[in-house]
């Protein structure tokens, strides 16, 4: 019966998310994940592992839809002037978070969580202010190569914890510098083969396609990715992200198959695991004062360091008012802080009061930051149009 309970709950709220969002005018992401821990809360979603599995399929296809966002061939700095000042907000960031670190004698867990990325949100916005804003341009460049280095660094530590810094460890490290050496090869391989049989796009893809090979292979390619990931021992991320980018790369002749996959993404999959990571938790966290002011710090300290790098690095290129939105745009790394949590639990890394903290901090910050978004760029708009 508890099946029936969970496919009925979760049919109605990713059929009503978009009708609250509509009405309270709060984005659909952070409907998503308020109605979830509202269900999770009063047990229409208990903990089932078919739930638990279309989460994790729609957390790997918001990633895959995240790499489809790139496309190599046109991803690099249009001035030299911004790569440095690139330069300048990564070193900031990560040299405030290793100051903390040692400062504060916190454990390594916050030293990875603190400059982390995720580009879920930054997808979820895109989809929600599109792409020409300049802020959110430079949010989603910026939050590519902090999504990739944030991937080395949950290898890293998840490797750390599971195995301890020896042998088995560094095989798993060397894994991965062999992997992403390979995977560089192969991209470079494709695109020698298309330059010289430049068909094989059209075979693999035909523009008139009726029979959606497309999708097909754009699905194919996604899990063939996720089963190399898993056989190597790295983070199914990574194998769903270059997928999307490989997509995005070498089938720009498919125009509407971004939107063809986005629509289904944002209509089914996608709104499933960002409810799913609100049922999570329970609302009884949001009570206890020690893991709020914990979660507050956390989250607190990932938007202070990320707004003085920001100021630093990138306030004369943007202008002050762009400069706030792009700081707060890659302040929310929800997944991967989650992702963070359970790795540092699981390894007794953290405690269950810093497990609830990280995940209080990545949902809050979420969900204010996101109408904390909405509310500036409004204002700023209307103050554009009276001027």
């Amino acid at each position: 019966m508890s099946d029936i309970v969970v496919i009925i709950t979760l049919s109605l709220l990713v059929l009503l998310s978009p009708f609250l969002s509509r009405v309270t005018k709060i984005p659909v992401v952070v409907v998503e994940i308020l109605l979830g821990s509202l269900a999770g809360y009063f047990g229409f979603l208990v903990e089932n592992e078919l739930f638990k599995i279309i989460a994790k399929v729609g957390f790997l296809y918001l990633m895959f839809l995240a790499g489809m966002e790139v496309n190599l061939k046109e991803f690099k700095f249009a001035k030299s002037s911004l790569l440095r000042r690139t330069l300048i907000y990564f070193a900031l960031l990560y040299a405030c978070s290793l100051s903390l670190f040692l400062y504060l004698h916190l454990s390594a867990v916050y030293l990875v969580a603190f400059p982390i990325f995720s580009l879920g949100m930054l997808v979820a916005l895109v989809k929600e202010y599109g792409k020409n804003e300049p802020w959110l341009t430079l949010a989603l460049n910026i939050g590519i190569i902090g999504e990739l280095m944030s991937i080395f660094a949950l290898t890293i530590l998840s490797g750390g914890l599971e195995y301890g810094y020896n042998q088995e460890f560094a095989f798993t490290l060397g894994g991965l510098f062999l992997f992403l050496i390979g995977f560089v090869v192969f991209f470079k391989g494709v695109r020698i083969l298309f330059w010289w049989y430049p068909g094989l796009k059209t075979l693999i893809m035909p523009h008139e396609d009726g029979k959606d090979q497309d999708i097909r292979f754009s699905m194919a390619l996604m899990f063939i990715m996720v089963a190399v990931m898993l056989y190597l021992k790295i983070d199914v991320v990574l194998g769903a992200f270059l997928a999307g980018m490989f997509i995005a790369t070498y089938f720009k002749h498919k125009t509407d198959l971004p939107e063809k996959l986005s629509s289904f993404g944002f209509g089914f999959l996608v709104p499933i695991f960002f409810i799913h990571v609100g049922s999570t938790l329970s609302l009884d966290a949001f009570t206890d004062l020690k893991i709020l002011q914990l979660a507050l710090f956390i989250s607190g300290t990932m938007i202070l360091i990320r707004f003085i790098s920001s100021m630093v690095a990138y306030s004369g290129y943007l202008g002050f008012k762009n400069t706030i939105l792009f700081s707060l745009s890659d302040s929310m790394p929800l997944t991967f802080l989650v992702a963070i949590a359970t790795l540092g639990y699981q390894a007794n890394a953290i405690t269950h009061d810093e497990y609830y903290a990280f995940i209080v901090a990545s949902m809050g910050s979420a969900v204010v930051l996101m109408i904390l978004i909405k509310i500036i760029y409004l204002f700023l708009n209307r103050r554009q149009e009276k001027e």
